[in-house]
């Protein structure tokens, strides 16, 4: 590390932000076991699931995914009510998946950290770009100064699970434990909670959604605008050799080119795990972007949508403008720390009855809560 940062340092980008804690007095000890899907008879999972359960937002009744893909869950991918994202492409009105003004992309870079995210940093910070870090739990413990720098040099954290997995494979307990490690080291590092996440491998249904939504996190994703035209890199076959440096530009050379024929600003799918791509990010595409015309506004995913970097967590987030995921689901939000600042724990714009409040929600946002709640069947865990 180039930086590293002393307990009781706060971010300048985050009013009202709490002090960094003192990453060298965790102990990995107290979290589970590296890349592998969190025991589920923990104090820690056993609260998360029965706030679950009571947050009033009701899950679908969809059986886990066989591992495989598409072509082994063939009567899953043709219901088009589970909204599968893998096998079609469907998306729910609050998935983020582009920038609301043309020509900004919201710059994101998934699983690390990792040993080569120090070199992309000193990249972007060399010509201040901010961007979004989907942070994998297990990579978070192992390298918590690193997190604590991302975080106070002005880039958003966001979830990527604690192992990694497809997650519509997974039970809804093995979801909801993905979910609450990776927030919970999150927030011992750093002293905040994200409330955005990203699926690892962009898998997600209207369950795991749900979970996710009941958990305060929304799902970003990745521009797509057909089946064959997605705004991945194909970055992260570098490292195994599935795919090679030509085929990344080629990839990056048509995501530019479909950036001009579209309305929106949009989100690429990028990794800082290995080597290879965090050489060819730096190399050649941030530099292809940098010199783009017109030029591209590069910026974190909130920023991305019109909103400060408060509004990414959990602490900071203001409810008036950016009301939190399960309240958009219906439910009755209570927390630890409330951010409305409201004496009984209720979060801004839910109410005791677990009724959406409409007065923080755009009509997109409740046409979206009225369709998926419409399809939902009753809570099941």
């Amino acid at each position: 590390m180039t930086t590293t940062y002393t307990a009781g340092t706060v971010p300048s980008d985050i009013p009202g932000a709490p002090p960094i804690p003192n990453w060298a007095a965790l102990k990995p000890a107290n979290y589970p076991a590296l890349d592998k899907t969190p025991p589920l008879d923990s104090d820690e999972v056993k609260q998360w699931i029965q706030e679950v359960q009571n947050s009033g937002v009701p899950i679908p009744d969809f059986a886990p995914t066989n591992p495989g893909g598409c072509a082994n869950n063939t009567q899953a991918a043709a219901n088009s009510s589970r909204c599968w994202w893998t096998c079609g492409g469907c998306e729910r009105d609050y998935d983020v998946t582009t920038c609301p003004t043309k020509d900004t992309w919201g710059l994101t870079y998934d699983d690390g950290p990792s040993p080569y995210t120090t070199d992309l940093m000193n990249y972007l910070d060399q010509h201040a770009i901010k961007g979004t870090f989907f942070v994998v739990g297990s990579r978070a413990i192992s390298r918590p100064a690193m997190l604590q720098a991302e975080y106070v040099q002005g880039h958003q954290i966001a979830v990527h699970t604690w192992s990694h997995p497809y997650m519509t494979t997974m039970t809804n307990e093995q979801v909801i434990a993905e979910l609450g490690w990776s927030k919970k080291v999150i927030k011992d590092v750093l002293g905040v909670t994200p409330i955005y996440w990203r699926p690892p491998y962009g898998d997600i249904d209207d369950r795991v959604r749900a979970i996710g939504m009941a958990m305060n996190l929304f799902p970003v994703m990745w521009t797509r605008i057909s089946a064959t035209q997605t705004f991945d890199t194909l970055d992260y076959d570098l490292a195994s050799g599935m795919a090679n440096p030509v085929q990344v530009l080629d990839s990056w050379d048509a995501i530019m080119n479909n950036s001009t024929q579209i309305d929106t600003g949009f989100i690429v799918l990028e990794h800082d795990l290995f080597q290879q791509t965090v050489d060819i990010a730096v190399g050649y595409i941030l530099p292809e972007a940098l010199a783009h015309q017109p030029a591209y506004n590069i910026t974190p995913v909130i920023t991305c949508s019109d909103m400060p970097m408060s509004n990414a967590y959990l602490e900071t987030n203001d409810n008036s403008t950016n009301t939190l995921p399960a309240v958009v689901l219906g439910g009755n939000v209570t927390t630890d720390a409330d951010p409305s600042g409201s004496s009984n724990g209720t979060a801004s714009g839910a109410s005791t009855s677990g009724a959406v409040g409409t007065s923080a929600l755009s009509s997109g946002l409740i046409t979206a809560a009225v369709s998926v709640m419409a399809g939902m069947a009753a809570f099941m865990l």
